[in-house]
């Protein structure tokens, strides 16, 4: 599809003013020094083409707590603005888990279909990024139905599917079939290739994600014990990860069934009855995690589970670096 239009930045805020009043449109803003998604207000300064909004994208398909029974909170149509494309990617590994065809879920399932998704261009990097590393690109190319590029006072958007195109056709009076500039599009692909520079210049030595799973498979407890030693069991890493969805299905009175997030590195996570627990000391749970990311899912799954948004080293309370201890093994092997 990609017919890609150009309109104005005011022009651009009427549209998701206009759509908020009957849609739930969330756009990044700045809070403090941290970039998260918030109901679009127009005081607030939409950050554009910047990384990375601190709550996953899947947090929006799976909320960190719900009842499962009664819940209605997919009559909502939302619009999310800015999705970069480590989230975007991160669809992948949801869509296997959740949209499976012989048992789908059916609130996953509304949650995408209610949904439109508009990607973006990042212009800028942070020093845990490296999505690069593990074979995605800093700009969408796959699960936008939309991709945004802010340039000065213009927004460049590229239609990538019939839900985004739908949208576009239901606002004729913002989005004229107008080509862009040259020198638009020029500066747009001027931009990417920047980025990517920039990713490549910063991650030069990290192994990719097939060579990092044989280098956790093959790590001795050595490493595991020396890097676990400042965890503090938080959970942070799995909680704020875009592709880790474990949960527990807590029962209540009149049949109400609540899915709320759960976490490998949680004490108590694989407890079982008379009180065993195969991941009771903290190194075998640190190293667990890595596992599960690198080794067990890929074995079961076509999508990767680690995308190199890098959430997972910002939020760490420890101040573990998992590029470190991929490093680290790397120059041992």
């Amino acid at each position: 599809m990609s017919e890609v239009f150009q309109i104005s930045l005011s022009d651009w805020h009427f549209f998701l003013e206009k759509l908020a009043v009957e849609w739930d449109v969330f756009v990044p803003v700045k809070i403090n020094q941290f970039i998260d998604y918030k109901l679009y207000n127009s005081n607030y300064p939409i950050q554009y083409n910047q990384p990375l909004p601190v709550t996953p994208l899947k947090t929006f398909f799976l909320p960190f707590q719900e009842n499962v029974v009664f819940s209605r909170s997919f009559h909502n149509k939302k619009l999310i603005v800015g999705v970069p494309s480590c989230d975007l990617q991160a669809l992948n590994l949801l869509d296997e888990i959740y949209l499976e065809e012989t048992s789908p879920d059916p609130i996953y399932r509304k949650n995408r279909e209610n949904t439109v998704l508009i990607g973006t261009d990042c212009h800028t990097i942070r020093t845990s990024c490296h999505c690069m590393s593990y074979g995605i690109e800093p700009f969408p190319t796959a699960n936008a139905d939309l991709n945004l590029v802010s340039l000065n006072d213009s927004i460049l958007l590229t239609v990538y599917t019939s839900k985004g195109e739908a949208l576009i056709k239901q606002y004729p009076e913002y989005f004229k079939n107008v080509l862009p500039d040259k020198e638009k599009l020029e500066l747009a692909e001027n931009r990417r290739s920047a980025t990517l520079r920039m990713l490549e210049e910063q991650n030069p030595d990290l192994p990719d994600y097939s060579t990092t799973g044989d280098l956790v498979l093959h790590a001795g407890e050595e490493i595991w014990q020396k890097y676990a030693r400042t965890c503090v069991s938080c959970g942070a890493c799995a909680t704020i990860c875009p592709t880790c969805t474990c949960f527990l299905l807590i029962d209540r009175p009149d049949f109400e069934k609540v899915r709320q997030v759960d976490a490998c590195q949680y004490p108590g996570f694989e407890k079982i009855a008379a009180g065993e627990d195969p991941l009771h000391r903290k190194s075998v749970r640190f190293k667990n995690r890595y596992l599960c990311k690198y080794v067990w899912k890929p074995e079961r799954f076509k999508s990767i589970a680690c995308t190199g948004c890098g959430r997972c080293i910002d939020g760490c309370i420890g101040k573990i670096n998992k590029n470190e201890i991929f490093l680290e093994l790397s120059q041992q092997a």
